[in-house]
């Protein structure tokens, strides 16, 4: 936050996302927890509640010790961005937090909503009603600040292209209008899910071709849009594995077979694109060795849902991001109905020299398909695996 944003900040008052305070109390906590459970907000401490700077004194200690304080007395937890700007020769600290994604936030078992310029204590009913609507939504359908303007066309044409190639939904012509249908725009802003797929984004796709566990012999950091991202990691795992000419029968027909059966690889592709938890900043990662491909994204299995009830066949499909379903659905990339891995078992009939197998390790998922004359562990240590640089 720069001293003219404070300034233009403190000269609206008091609102429904803004709060003066002379100094650091319990009450900072409990607004930080009613934003949090609103629509995010700040806490600026050092002016008072007409507006008039004061400043506020501060140590070296004392910021990491009202963050501790914070820490400990909300659940869940919520870890504020801190701003230190000196206004007037005066010390202002801003703390301020986003909406949070799963509600209600507490704060020593108290729940609060912020109303107009005041904190609400919510009543059973309400507390209810807030979780009610908040797991009604999932992560990609909170609103961001990117403007349309700002989304990539080619990103953009190539979605509406595939939609309609795909039959699944009727385009109207008005890429707006569409948006809002498609539930890519929610009162009036784009959604989590539309940034993702159209737009900039902080969320990569890491792959890496390596001889051996620390030999690396070719990587690429994916940064595209997601709907364009699936087409450029497919063709960096093309270039990087094998493609065998066979010929078959009686004719002097030549046909390819790859190293592993590609609308697999791409299911699993999209599996750990689509269901990652996009809270976590980790980057899906991908890993190619010479007879072996490992895929790993943070989030957990959600639902009740359990890697030997997906092994099987036998579940109900959930979804993490459902804005990102849709969106893959619409193109005809996926299904929604949980028969991606009965799919993935009928192509790996024609590759009987190869197995795959599912893993939820330490809040990430990894598949890694390999041959079965394979017998180490590709990856023997997951956190190793998802924080170092391919």
């Amino acid at each position: 936050m720069t001293v003219e944003e404070l300034n233009h900040i403190i000269t609206q008052r008091e609102n429904e996302r803004v709060e003066f305070k002379l100094s650091f109390t319990k009450t900072v906590i409990e607004t930080l927890v009613a934003f949090s459970n609103t629509q995010g907000g700040s806490v600026i401490i050092g002016v008072d509640n007409s507006g008039k700077v004061k400043g506020v004194s501060i140590t070296d200690e004392t910021v990491q010790k009202w963050i501790n304080e914070i820490k400990q007395n909300t659940e869940p937890a919520i870890i504020p961005i801190i701003d230190i700007i000196k206004l007037e020769n005066k010390t202002i600290v801003i703390f301020s937090v986003n909406e949070f994604p799963i509600k209600p936030v507490a704060f020593r078992d108290r729940f609060f909503t912020r109303k107009q310029n005041s904190n609400h204590k919510l009543n059973v009913d309400e507390i209810s009603e807030l979780r009610f609507y908040s797991l009604s939504y999932s992560f990609d359908a909170y609103e961001v600040n990117t403007k349309i303007e700002q989304l990539d066309s080619r990103a953009v044409q190539y979605f509406f292209d595939k939609v309609d190639n795909s039959g699944r939904y009727k385009l109207s012509g008005n890429i707006e209008q569409d948006f809002i249908k498609l539930g890519f725009i929610k009162n009036n802003k784009l959604t989590r899910a539309t940034e993702l797929l159209f737009g900039l984004h902080h969320t990569n796709i890491h792959i890496g071709r390596f001889k051996t566990q620390t030999k690396i012999i070719d990587d690429t950091m994916i940064r595209s849009p997601l709907i364009l991202a699936v087409d450029e990691a497919m063709d960096f795992i093309k270039k990087n594995i094998r493609l065998e000419f066979v010929f078959g029968g009686e004719t002097t027909k030549r046909g390819e077979k790859w190293q592993f059966p590609i609308p697999a690889i791409r299911e699993f592709l999209l599996n750990a694109i689509v269901h990652r938890d996009y809270l976590n900043p980790t980057d899906v990662i991908i890993k190619i060795f010479d007879e072996s491909i490992e895929f790993t994204n943070p989030g957990k299995l959600m639902g009740g849902l359990s890697v030997e009830k997906i092994k099987t066949g036998n579940y109900v499909s959930v979804h993490r991001n459902k804005l990102l379903t849709e969106a893959f659905y619409l193109t005809g990339d996926i299904e929604k109905y949980g028969t991606g891995f009965r799919r993935v078992n009928n192509w790996f009939i024609e590759y009987p020299e190869l197995i795959y197998d599912l893993k939820e390790l330490s809040g990430f998922m990894q598949l890694v398909v390999k041959s079965k004359n394979v017998t180490e562990n590709v990856t023997e240590n997951v956190t190793e695996n998802v924080t170092e640089n391919v």
